[in-house]
């Protein structure tokens, strides 16, 4: 069986999501699947000399010539709104017609970052006449809307629901990260029938608490070992409250002086905020580059707890994968989140850390200074939060589902035709 994956990102790039996707290349393989994937040149979170590295590789075998990779040319990924939506349709067209021409092909397989991904599979799907599964990890136009860089009724909005429309209206089966994400979707008229909820998960195994003598981005950045950190790991984009971030730092600033505030990560507000942080004077936060995968464990466990912060809204349509990693770090969450999400019912149900009101600054001050007050405290639920995460949250288990879904898709299609 045959998948094939018109992905926007792809290795050596990194974004959150990258330990799922080689977990699941992992699972393909060994259910006898062959993945063939067409990409643009690697552009995010690499350094000039990878981006140059790769402007002459076209082709590419993993996983003993089970997963095939075929890249082509492609300009600079920037910060720029329209030259990334420029960059998007680009990608996407070269997309349709190498991936409406490609052979032997039993399902397409597709995520949802950039939203532009359902219509280019769908239309792919037309070409080929074969099912489309869909990995729902954003919900697009909701997230742009909690994230205020629209509001509902504008164009924007109304071009994303035709968008997302006719990305439910093209798959066959639709898999969502959580049950939040399952009634938004049933909501706007997606049978229930059609949906697989399938929790983002971590491996326990290559996530584990480093302890800060032995953790190699200490003597990396030169950062004092004494000190307390609050580490925040991820994209760095307008979902996320960074405004209330940098708030936060410069009221702690003075109370706790030993504390600094560690941003790992890119994205598309990283220039403006160090511009923020010049302009102010916030000298207690530090920023740092996104860190290759296999130091992942050394990234969790920097900090004395993990920081998950977003604006107001945005819990029912967004749910973060770091939340697995900081937990299978042995660290403690200090989540500044929709009280109603998911997460924050999560953060409470397992005792693995302190969640409060998106956009409140005196909770999300109050909650690290509990934190930096209570160290034995906060040592406890980093040591809940993976427990928790070992009990619950079985790898295998939920990449079998992934397996699962596409055997019963294909087999459903292939009866179809009898």
């Amino acid at each position: 069986m045959r998948i094939l994956k018109m992905s926007a990102y792809f290795e050596p790039e990194q974004v959150a999501t990258t330990h799922l996707h080689k977990d699941l290349r992992a699972a393909y393989v060994k259910a006898g699947f062959t993945m063939v994937d067409y990409v643009p040149r690697p552009t995010r979170g690499i350094s000039d000399e990878v981006y140059a590295e790769y402007k002459n590789k076209k082709y590419e075998e993993m996983n003993d010539g089970k997963v095939v990779i075929h890249r082509f040319a492609m300009f600079r990924e920037g910060t720029n709104p329209i030259q990334r939506a420029i960059r998007y349709v680009l990608v996407n067209l070269i997309q349709y017609f190498k991936g409406s021409r490609a052979k032997d092909i039993d399902v397409i397989m597709a995520g949802s970052t950039p939203p532009t991904q359902g219509v280019l599979c769908g239309l792919v799907k037309k070409r080929l006449k074969v099912p489309f599964i869909y990995n729902l990890q954003d919900i697009f136009p909701d997230s742009m809307v909690n994230a205020n860089m629209t509001k509902e009724g504008s164009l924007i909005w109304k071009i994303g629901r035709k968008v997302e429309d006719f990305t439910y209206r093209s798959t066959d089966k639709i898999i969502v990260i959580s049950e939040d994400f399952k009634r938004n979707i049933m909501a706007k008229g997606v049978p229930e029938d059609k949906i697989v909820v399938v929790p983002n998960w971590v491996d326990p195994s290559s996530v584990y608490p480093v302890e800060r003598k032995d953790n190699i981005l200490f003597d990396r950045y030169g950062l004092d070992r004494e000190k307390f950190y609050i580490c925040y790991s991820g994209n760095i984009g307008h979902s996320q409250n960074l405004r209330l971030l940098l708030d936060a730092a410069k009221a702690l600033k003075e109370d706790l002086p030993d504390m600094r505030l560690v941003l790992i990560g890119e994205g598309v507000m990283k220039e403006e905020l160090e511009e923020m942080i010049r302009a102010e004077d916030i000298t207690n936060v530090i920023m740092l580059p996104f860190q290759p995968y296999e130091d992942i464990a050394h990234v969790f466990s920097l900090g004395d707890a993990g920081l998950i912060i977003s604006k107001a809204g945005i819990g029912g349509s967004s749910v973060p994968s770091k939340t697995w990693s900081i937990m299978a770090a042995e660290r403690p969450i200090v989540a500044s989140f929709d009280e109603n999400s998911r997460l924050s019912q999560l953060i409470r149900e397992a005792d693995c850390g302190i969640a409060v009101e998106a956009d409140n600054l005196t909770a999300l001050v109050d909650a690290v200074k509990t934190l930096y007050n209570d160290r034995q405290a906060g040592e406890a639920m980093g040591k809940t939060g993976r427990k928790y995460l070992v009990e619950n949250l079985d790898k295998e288990k939920c990449v079998g589902a992934y397996v699962d879904t596409i055997k019963s898709v294909i087999a459903a299609h292939q009866a179809s035709k009898e």
